[in-house]
C-alpha cells in the first residue's frame, strides 16, 4: 500500500464524518476523485471516499498581486511558486472495518495519521460484493469488479434511473448477460422484459438463443375467462347500471365456462348484452356496446392466453415482450397489468420459480399523480413493489422521468443505479427517495459519462460508483444515428422521383 499522504487539522475537521489530508507531492497523480483510502485507526482500519481534490499555492491568493506581477513577466521568474504549491483532498469516512463488518466511526482520526491506498481485496469486502454476484463493472479509480449479490439486489427491488443516452440499455443488457450466465447451483431467476422499442429483442441471436423467447406484443392474447371487468380500460368511466349490466353478463359467461368447459370471448359478451331489451336500459346499454365494441377492434382478447405465464417464467431464462408494434397506449396498458397480475397470483400458488419484472419506461406504467383506477398497470406494479418480495416476484422499473414515477413504487425500490441525470427536478426527486445518497453524490449525477453509474442501496454497503462493464455479446439494439436517417430519407424521396419521371 502507498502512501497517499497525512491528516490534517481543519476548522472543522477531522471529525467522525470527515477529514482531509495533504497529498504528498509524489502521490499527486494517485489520488482521484471518488477513490477510497484508508488509515490505522484506535478500533481498526478507517475506510474512506475521496469526495474532492483542491489545489492551492500561497503566492497566487490575491488576485491583484498575481495581476501586478504577470504584467512584469512570470511569477516564477521572480518566487520560488513550486516550492508553495499544495493538494488537500477532502474525504468521506465510510466507517472502520473489524476484519469482517464496517461499523460507524465513533471517533475522530488523529491529525499527522498516514493515508495510504486501499487494500483492494478487502475493499470487496468492504462494500459487500459477493463472489458468485453479478458482475456489472469496475469500481472507479480501482480494479475491483463491482459484483452484486442476486437477492441483494433483486429481492428489495431495484429502479434504473437515468437521463435518455446515458446507458440505461446497455446497462440492462449487461445485468441480463449475467443473470443468463449464472449455474444452477448460484440460484437462478425467471426474467420477463416489457420491452417498449424492441432493444432487446436481437440479443437472441447473439446469446444464449436456447433460452431467450421474444414475443410480439401485438400477436398477445388475453384469455376472457382469466380476465375481470375491473381491468377493462374504461370500466371507471362506466355508470354503476353500466357496471351491474357488464358484470351480470361476464360472470353468467365465467359460471357457465367453468361449469361447461367453454371458452367466451368479448363478442359474446355484447352479443349478451345486445338482447336486454328493456326499454329502460336501452341508453345504457347501447353506451356499453360501443365501450364493448372498441374493446373487441383491440383483437386483444381470446379464449386462451398466449403467451401462459408458465411457458414465460424458466429458472435461467428470459421472456423479452416487445411492444414495438403496438402504438395503442390503453393496449400496452392493459397487456402490462394483465400479465403483471397473472405473474404474481401465479408465484403466490407456486406454479412459477423466482422472477424479475423488467419495466421499461416504468413512468408511463406507474405514473405519479394518477389514480390507480384510471391507469390499471399502476395498480398491478404497486402491488408486486409491496408484496413482492414475500413470495419471490421482483421488479426492475427503468425510468428517463424519476420525478413521474409511482412514489409507492419507486420508494420500495431498495437499490438504486442512477445514470447521468440533468433535470433539477429528477435530480431533487432522486435525492428525497434514494436512502444513504449525500449531497456531493447528487452533484455528480450531473457529470457522470455515459457508462458510469451510481449504485445506492440494499444492494452495496456503502454507495459506489461504477464503470459499467463491455457487453459480452455484441447485438444490434435498433438505434440509427439522425445523420443515416436524413441519408436514407433523401435517397428515398431522390428514388420515387426517379421513379415518377421515368413512368411519365
Amino acid at each position: 500500500m502507498a502512501k497517499l499522504g497525512t491528516v490534517i487539522s481543519l476548522m472543522d475537521s477531522p471529525n467522525t464524518s470527515k477529514f482531509a489530508f495533504v497529498v504528498n507531492d509524489d502521490a499527486v497523480k494517485l489520488v482521484r476523485k471518488g477513490q477510497f483510502v484508508e488509515m490505522q485507526h484506535e478500533t481498526g482500519t478507517l475506510v474512506a471516499a475521496v469526495n474532492d481534490i483542491f489545489r492551492s499555492n500561497r503566492y497566487f491568493e490575491r488576485a491583484e498581486s498575481v495581476a501586478e506581477y504577470e504584467r512584469a513577466g512570470m511569477m516564477s521568474s521572480h518566487f520560488p511558486v513550486n516550492e508553495w504549491s499544495y493538494t488537500i483532498a477532502e474525504c468521506r469516512i465510510i466507517g472502520i472495518f473489524d476484519g469482517n463488518a464496517l461499523h460507524r466511526c465513533s471517533f475522530p482520526p488523529a491529525p499527522g495519521s498516514e493515508v495510504v491506498t486501499v487494500n483492494e481485496q478487502m475493499l470487496e469486502k468492504y462494500l459487500g460484493f459477493r463472489q458468485n454476484g453479478l458482475n456489472i463493472g469496475k469500481l472507479l479509480n480501482h480494479d475491483v469488479d463491482v459484483r452484486l449479490g442476486l437477492s441483494k439486489l433483486f429481492q428489495k427491488h431495484v429502479a434504473i434511473l437515468a437521463m435518455s443516452g446515458a446507458g440505461k440499455s446497455y446497462l440492462v443488457s449487461v445485468l441480463l448477460e449475467e443473470l443468463l450466465e449464472r449455474k444452477p447451483e448460484d440460484g437462478r431467476i425467471g426474467v420477463v422484459v416489457l420491452d417498449m422499442h424492441g432493444e432487446y429483442a436481437n440479443m437472441r441471436s447473439a446469446c444464449f438463443p436456447d433460452r431467450i423467447t421474444v414475443y410480439d406484443a401485438s400477436k398477445i392474447r388475453i384469455s376472457t375467462k382469466n380476465a375481470q371487468p375491473e381491468m377493462f380500460p374504461f370500466f371507471h368511466q362506466l355508470s354503476g347500471a353500466q357496471k351491474r349490466m357488464l358484470n351480470a353478463a361476464f360472470y353468467e359467461h365465467k359460471r357457465k365456462a367453468a361449469l361447461e368447459h367453454k371458452f367466451f370471448t368479448i363478442k359474446d359478451l355484447m352479443i349478451d348484452i345486445a338482447g336486454i331489451d328493456d326499454k329502460k336500459a336501452i341508453s345504457t346499454r347501447d353506451a356499453l356496446l360501443d365501450h364493448l365494441d372498441s374493446l373487441h377492434k383491440m383483437k386483444l382478447f381470446g379464449k386462451v392466453d398466449d403467451p401462459s405465464v408458465t411457458a414465460l417464467v424458466k429458472p435461467g431464462s428470459i421472456s423479452i415482450i416487445s411492444f414495438k408494434e403496438i402504438d395503442s397506449e390503453k393496449k400496452k396498458q392493459l397487456i402490462v397489468a394483465y400479465f403483471a397480475r397473472r405473474l404474481f397470483n401465479a408465484i403466490k400458488k407456486g406454479k412459477i420459480p423466482p422472477f424479475v419484472l423488467v419495466v421499461e419506461e416504468a413512468h408511463n406504467f406507474a405514473a405519479e399523480g394518477v389514480k390507480r383506477e384510471e391507469m390499471l398497470s399502476k395498480r398491478e406494479i404497486e402491488r408486486i413493489a409491496r408484496e413482492g418480495r414475500k413470495f419471490g416476484a421482483s421488479l426492475c422499473l427503468i425510468t428517463q422521468r424519476p420525478v413521474r414515477l409511482s412514489t409507492t413504487a419507486l420508494s420500495q425500490c431498495n437499490t438504486h443505479i442512477i445514470l447521468r441525470v440533468t433535470n433539477p427536478y429528477d435530480i431533487k426527486h432522486i435525492g428525497e427517495s434514494s436512502e444513504g445518497i449525500d449531497s456531493y453524490m447528487l452533484n455528480s449525477i450531473t457529470t457522470l459519462k455515459t457508462g458510469e453509474a451510481l449504485v445506492v442501496g440494499e444492494a452495496v454497503v456503502q454507495p459506489v460508483f461504477v464503470k459499467v462493464r463491455k457487453r459480452k455479446y455484441e447485438f444490434n439494439t435498433g438505434g440509427v444515428d439522425l445523420e443515416s436517417l436524413a441519408r436514407e430519407y433523401e435517397k428515398k424521396q431522390a428514388q420515387k422521383k426517379e421513379d415518377v419521371e421515368a413512368f411519365l
